[in-house]
């Protein structure tokens, strides 16, 4: 935005990300909508109803993230997700583990904080693990473990790795016709086949796909063209304001969650500054908190013994790196990502999925075990 005050921008962007956030947690908790569940409705009982929605929801990100990059408004390479390094060791192995996490933990990062906003405790402490191996995997010990093992192995291309950068490079054609025409092919059938049967068409899956998937691309809106500054007068530098990675961001609940934490310990340290990902973790609690107190769905819920408390803590330390490692979650990569059309979030979303399936049959053997 040009002319703009960095200041003031980055309050407008604040906000706005928080109001979306919250209408985020808000339509979750209304509709229950959880990749984790999604997964296992499939697997225990055959039930795609939730999936669709989530299926949905990456159609129409998808969809509004492609029609902005043809409009000339965002460009994938400026986000975490389409540069041209290709990571997708880190995203195999850092989505198999978060998936597999996920299922331990009842939830992923998202529906952690939905929980928590529904009066979940365990999932407050979920969130707290999953912020403390996060944060160790950005920066600390395992962050040494990760940069020399798994994200040594990648391809760098020399254009973004987003689908439309690598097609326009090779044949030609204008990266913005690319991203129309392939965000409303991919996007189109995947709402297409969200809406195929009568279950996806339910007022609850229309409400959790078409707003969710509305909401991470309003979000790209405000971080990638509302907080965009062509040059900063402070670096005459591009900029996107208020942001933790410097570059163009929408939701996503793992390496936030870290940031979260951090803010709050050290907030009398000036160079700690709210961020998007930062007020969108917030953001998320207060929408779920307000429907769970509406609907007088809000109840208190702590761990049922020693073995459901192990089970939760392994879970959130595997989501923490896993999803630092990957890149993003179910909805950092499941929907931000995929959105771009990023070779990398094609794989993570794959592992993630992989990881919950593995974590589910597991599950299972133990129960029959058990017998």
């Amino acid at each position: 935005m040009p002319d703009a005050d960095p200041k003031s921008l980055a309050t407008l962007v604040l906000w706005s990300a928080f109001g979306l956030s919250a209408l985020f947690g808000v339509i979750a908790q209304r509709t229950h909508f959880c990749t984790m569940g999604a997964v296992a409705d499939i697997v225990n009982m055959g039930d795609w109803t939730r999936m669709r929605m989530w299926v949905m929801a990456m159609g129409v990100a998808m969809i509004g993230f492609n029609a902005m990059v043809a409009a000339g408004w965002l460009d994938a390479g400026k986000s975490i997700y389409g540069g041209p390094k290709f990571i997708w060791l880190s995203a195999l192995v850092g989505g198999a583990l978060f998936g597999f996490g996920m299922v331990l933990a009842s939830g992923c990062g998202s529906k952690t904080l939905v929980r928590i906003g529904g009066g979940n405790l365990k999932s407050f402490v979920v969130l707290l693990v999953l912020g403390i191996s996060a944060f160790a995997t950005l920066k600390g010990i395992t962050a040494v473990a990760r940069v020399a093992t798994v994200d040594t192995v990648a391809v760098t291309f020399t254009t973004g790795q987003d689908l439309p950068s690598l097609l326009a490079a090779r044949t030609g054609i204008a990266k913005a016709t690319l991203a129309a025409v392939l965000g409303l092919a991919i996007g189109g059938a995947l709402i297409g086949w969200s809406l195929s049967r009568a279950e996806g068409r339910s007022g609850n899956n229309l409400l959790a796909g078409l707003g969710v998937g509305a909401v991470i691309a309003g979000v790209w809106y405000v971080s990638g063209r509302l907080g965009h500054l062509a040059e900063d007068p402070n670096t005459l530098e591009e900029a996107f304001v208020a942001t933790n990675s410097g570059r163009m961001e929408s939701l996503s609940f793992v390496a936030p969650v870290a940031y979260t934490l951090d803010w709050l310990m050290f907030f009398s340290d000036v160079s700690k500054r709210l961020t998007i990902g930062i007020v969108s973790v917030v953001g998320v609690v207060v929408g779920s908190a307000l429907h769970a107190l509406a609907s007088r769905s809000f109840r208190w819920e702590g761990f049922r013994n020693a073995g459901d408390t192990a089970n939760h803590l392994v879970g959130a330390t595997l989501m923490g790196v896993g999803g630092v490692t990957a890149l993003g979650c179910t909805v950092g990569q499941g929907l931000s990502g995929l959105s771009t059309l990023s070779l990398t979030s094609f794989v993570a979303v794959a592992a993630i999925l992989g990881g919950a399936v593995l974590a589910l049959l597991y599950q299972a053997w133990r129960i029959e075990r058990a017998e």
